[in-house]
């Protein structure tokens, strides 16, 4: 096929996010367009080459032999035509450096550091962009990210950054009210859960910390639940109630005294932990280096922090 044959860039780009996704829908939330302009633009670019892309089966939709067989190498080429023009303006953007982490991770540990960090490289601007959902290198301008995971990411530069723990909680004024000296005691308070979608199988819900305990005669069913870490431990912080709390997010409330860990635990490292990632296909920028140095360096310095896990958590393996 000679150049002035090639298909428009546009059917392209919605052709290789529907075969990523296999969805029109997901391509459609993707680009910001309809799932009907996506189907519009798949049908022009299948009458253009003469092959059918896509095999429809019912409400799905999946791959036919040809279009399998461009998809891999079409997101490759749009990759390519990022980075090419992350490079264009790189120019402009070379004092900037956008992070996405978890909005609990963003809030709690990331934003409090930032200050010191603008303090010493003021040349550098960090945007942050908090979000639930991993980051796609491959269709944003996102440079680095903070994941709390597994670490397993192909296609990625992973390092582990943070191990994290979850410790019981509550604010002293709580405690003074109403002391709890024993895990029987939380029979007399409110438990705060955290079923955000952060939490890995290996971080312990009340059920099974009361159960690895040995308490009886607590309902761990009540108390208000909460999809971000970070609310949870402001529930706790107000006096809301007794919270199981991921260490990392809540070591600065736990440094200013706002809060305070119960029955003198010790910590549990979770097989989930914080690691820093970043795409093999990119070669970092001075400052995106600059940014990930001062990372480790604040990473290394937290007081308490859990230590990588060597062995499995006492509850990962707990059959409740």
């Amino acid at each position: 096929m000679s150049r002035d044959r090639l298909p428009p860039l546009s059917a392209l780009r919605v052709f290789e996010a529907a075969a990523r996704h296999e969805s029109f829908k997901q391509a459609a939330e993707e680009l910001f367009v309809t799932p009907g302009a996506v189907s519009q633009q798949i049908r022009l670019l299948e009458e253009h080459v003469g092959v059918e892309l896509f095999v429809r089966d019912g409400r799905r939709v999946v791959l036919s032999e040809a279009g399998k067989a461009s998809a891999q190498i079409l997101k490759e080429a749009f990759e390519k035509m990022f980075e090419a023009t992350r490079l264009m303006k790189q120019g402009n953007q070379k004092g900037r450096v956008t992070v996405s982490a978890a909005p609990s991770f963003a809030a709690k540990w990331l934003m409090p550091r930032l200050y010191d960090f603008s303090a010493a490289n003021e040349d550098i601007d960090v945007w942050v962009s908090a979000d639930m959902a991993p980051v796609d290198f491959a269709v944003s301008d996102i440079d680095l990210a903070v994941r709390y995971g597994n670490g397993h990411y192909n296609g990625l530069h992973v390092e582990h950054l943070l191990a994290e723990a979850v410790v019981p909680v509550c604010s002293p004024l709580l405690f003074e009210a109403a002391p709890i000296k024993k895990p029987a005691d939380l029979a007399h308070h409110v438990l705060l859960h955290d079923v955000g979608a952060e939490t890995d199988p290996s971080c312990p819900d009340w059920p099974m910390w009361l159960k690895a305990h040995g308490v009886e005669g607590v309902d761990a069913s009540r108390g208000p639940r909460f999809n971000q870490s970070s609310m949870v431990i402001e529930g706790a912080v107000a006096g809301r109630g007794v919270a199981l709390a991921k260490r990392t997010i809540a070591e600065a409330d736990l440094k200013a005294g706002r809060l305070m860990i119960l029955f003198d635990e010790k910590d549990k490292p979770l097989e989930y932990g914080y690691y820093l990632v970043w795409p093999q296909t990119r070669e970092p920028t001075p400052a995106q280096l600059r940014f990930m140095e001062w990372l480790r360096g604040e990473a290394s310095r937290i007081d308490g922090a859990p230590s990588a896990q060597t062995e499995p958590p006492v509850f990962a393996a707990m059959d409740i």
